[in-house]
């Protein structure tokens, strides 16, 4: 079972698979937006090499101060 690298939740989505069967996927965790690529090293791609100052707690995501808006698209030139 895939986990998120990042905060370690168990729910992944599968966004997009390459045209070719099998070569890469890039996958998205449900609880913390995270997303990444099946080809990248695994310091991006699995949670015991995910670097540890950037790893997210249930915790961390519940107490995030604000979840930045997207700005509106600027108008087409």
């Amino acid at each position: 079972m895939t986990h998120c690298p990042r905060c370690a939740f168990d729910t992944v989505d599968t966004l997009h698979s390459s045209p070719v069967p099998g070569v890469w996927d890039v996958l998205q965790c449900r609880r913390c937006r995270y997303t990444w690529r099946t080809t990248e090293p695994a310091r991006r791609t699995r949670r015991d090499a995910y670097p540890e100052r950037f790893r997210l707690t249930a915790e961390d995501i519940d107490n995030a101060p604000e979840v930045p808006a997207v700005p509106p698209l600027r108008p087409s030139a």
